[in-house]
């Protein structure tokens, strides 16, 4: 079995120390094994579960959220009693960003559009478009 000094991990896993320590403080990883001069012991398994951490935070999930998705798999069974609830929240989350994602899209597609291609005009249409004052429409609640 291959065996990690935190130093070695860090590298492996594009983390430093204090991630690392931080992760095994909140339970996100296992407390290792420790030789006799008191140095830490990783294993593989460890930098696969760092790098699934790191992932989902890539995606957005929380420290606090991937903590949860993680004790559904080696903790505390009590904590599976919600994860239906958090999974749905989560996915309604994701989704809503989709489609605020797609709104900015089609703005930005509607700009690329008014551009005429010019790069040399003194006035561009799209800062313009930009600049505009919203229309009466927007100003009900005011």
């Amino acid at each position: 079995m291959i065996h990690y000094r935190i130093g070695e991990l860090a590298e492996k896993c594009n983390v430093n120390k204090e991630t690392i320590r931080y992760y095994e403080r909140k339970g996100l990883i296992p407390e290792t094994e420790r030789t006799e001069g008191g140095y830490r012991l990783y294993t593989e398994e460890t930098v696969r579960r760092i790098q699934f951490i790191k992932r989902l935070q890539g995606l957005g999930f929380t420290l606090a959220e991937i903590d949860k998705l993680l004790g559904v798999v080696d903790r505390d069974r009590d904590r599976c009693k919600d994860m239906y609830r958090f999974v749905t929240q989560k996915i309604e989350e994701i989704q809503a960003n989709i489609r605020d994602l797609k709104r900015i899209e089609a703005m930005l597609q509607q700009l690329k559009e008014c551009c005429p291609h010019e790069d040399n005009l003194y006035n561009c249409p799209i800062i313009d478009l930009l600049l505009e004052e919203p229309s009466d429409e927007g100003r009900h609640g005011e």
